[in-house]
C-alpha cells in the first residue's frame, strides 16, 4: 500500500514521505502470494475494484522502470462435487453479468489444464483477466519509481506518536527524528490499528494469520494459478463439507507457479493474534489438501514454509477512506489477502482523494464510516 500511495501520489506531484519501521516489503508483502484476481472477488462492486486494478497493474508494467515479473494467464477455480458446480455455474453467470471475462470449465478442459489433477474432480471456471506478480518485486518497482520522482523513503522509522496541531498539521515523532505533515495516511496494514489509536480514531482491522508451503516445481504441474471452489466458501466463513482440522485451520487449495519455477500451495486462515511461527500440523493439512487435488505430487520436494499475517475486515473489504473526525487523516489497509491485488487502486484512490479529484471508482462502500453506521442500525 505505501509502495503504490507513494508512485501514485509523486507521480501527481505530490510531496511524498514514506515512514516505514522496518525494510521495505518486510511485512504482509513478504509473506503471501502475488497474485491480481478478480475470481474470488463477490460479484459487483468487489469484482469491479478488482478489474480496475488489475487494468492498472497492466499499465504499470509498462510504465514502471524494474520488472516485477508480471504474466496475465488467467486463473481457475476447481469444483469436487455437483453442489459446487451448481454454485459455480451461479458465480460465472453473475460475474458475466457485471462484465467480467469468466466461464465454466468441464472435466475435459481440466485434463487439458494439467495431467497431474486428480481424475474425479467435476470440472470448475476460469477468469481470464487475473494475472501474478512478484510482490517483492512489484513493491520495490514502485518505491524505485516514487523515489526518482521525488519521493522520500525512510526505513527503520517506527512512528511513535502522532498529533493534530492547532495549525491543521500533524506531527510525526519517529524513531528517527519528527516530521510534520499536512495529511496522513495510514497504510499500517495489520499495524493500522495502532496508528488509528494515536488519533483517538478505532480502525477495525484484525490480524489473520495464512501459511504457504514453497515446493520445487520438478514437474509442469502447471502454468497458471488454481484454486478449489472451497477456498471462496472458506474466505467468506461458510460451511465446507471437509474433515475438522481442514475447517479448523481454514485450510483450502491455493496452488501457484512462480517464474522461478517452483510452486507456493497454500492456503490457511487463523485468529491467532501477531503470531508468524509457523504451524506444522497446519502445514501438513495444507499438504495433504493438495495432494487431494493433484495426487501426483505426493513426493514432490518442499524447499520451505512461511506465515504472514492479512489485515482482515468483517466485511472483507478494505478501508480506503479520509476519517471525518480528523481532517487530513486518511486509511489505505485492511485489505486481507487482496493486498497486492488491490494495491495500484488503493494508491490511485488515495491520489485521486487527497487532489480532490473524482475517483476512478466509487470510494462509499470503503468508507470507515461504515463500521460505526453498522453498529447503529443494529
Amino acid at each position: 500500500m505505501g509502495a503504490a500511495i507513494a508512485y501514485y501520489g509523486a507521480k501527481a506531484g505530490l510531496d511524498i514521505t514514506v515512514l516505514e519501521k522496518s525494510e521495505l516489503a518486510s511485512g504482509t508483502s513478504s509473506r503471501c502470494d502475488g497474485n491480481i484476481l478478480a475470481i474470488d472477488k463477490d460479484p459487483g462492486f468487489d469484482s469491479q475494484m478488482s478489474l480496475k486494478s488489475q487494468q492498472l497493474v497492466h499499465q504499470l508494467n509498462k510504465e514502471l522502470e524494474i520488472s516485477f515479473e508480471y504474466r496475465n494467464p488467467g486463473s481457475i477455480l476447481v469444483c469436487e462435487n455437483d453442489e459446487e458446480m451448481e454454485a459455480a455455474n451461479k458465480w460465472v453467470r453473475k460475474q458475466q453479468e457485471a462484465g467480467l471475462d469468466f466461464r465454466m470449465l468441464d472435466r475435459e478442459d481440466l485434463r487439458n489444464e494439467s495431467k497431474y489433477f486428480a481424475d474425479d474432480l467435476y470440472g470448475g471456471l476460469e477468469c481470464k483477466t487475473d494475472s501474478t506478480v512478484n510482490p517483492y518485486m512489484l513493491t520495490f518497482s514502485m518505491f524505485h519509481s516514487a523515489k526518482k520522482l521525488g519521493a522520500q523513503i525512510h526505513q527503520h522509522t517506527e512512528v511513535t506518536n502522532l498529533k493534530l496541531e492547532a495549525n491543521g498539521e500533524f506531527r510525526i515523532e519517529t524513531t528517527n527524528g519528527v516530521f510534520t505533515a499536512k495529511k496522513v495516511v495510514n497504510a499500517g496494514g495489520i499495524w493500522a490499528p495502532r496508528i488509528g489509536e494515536m488519533v483517538d480514531v478505532d480502525v477495525p482491522i484484525t490480524p489473520r494469520k495464512g501459511q504457504i508451503i514453497v515446493a520445487s516445481r520438478q514437474q509442469p504441474v502447471g502454468l497458471r494459478k488454481v484454486m478449489e471452489f472451497g477456498y471462496l466458501i472458506s474466505k467468506f466463513g461458510g460451511e465446507r463439507v471437509v474433515d475438522p482440522i481442514t475447517e479448523k485451520y481454514g485450510v483450502a487449495l491455493v496452488f501457484e507457479p512462480t517464474e522461478s519455477q517452483n510452486f507456493l500451495i497454500g492456503s490457511s486462515r487463523e485468529f491467532v493474534g501477531f503470531n508468524t511461527k509457523v504451524n506444522h500440523e497446519v502445514t501438513k493439512t495444507i499438504a495433504r489438501r493438495a495432494v487431494r487435488f493433484y495426487p501426483k505430487i505426493a513426493d514432490m520436494t518442499v524447499i520451505r514454509t512461511y506465515a504472514g499475517l492479512r489485515p482482515w475486515t468483517e466485511d472483507h473489504l478494505p478501508i480506503i477512506s479520509e476519517v471525518e473526525e480528523v481532517p487530513g487523516f486518511y486509511i489505505a489497509a485492511g485489505h486481507e489477502g487482496d493486498g497486492i491485488s488491490l494495491a495500484a487502486v488503493t494508491g490511485k484512490l488515495i491520489e485521486e482523494m487527497i487532489n480532490e479529484k473524482e475517483t476512478s471508482i466509487p470510494i462509499e462502500p470503503l468508507r470507515l464510516s461504515r463500521f460505526k453506521e453498522r453498529v447503529t442500525l443494529v
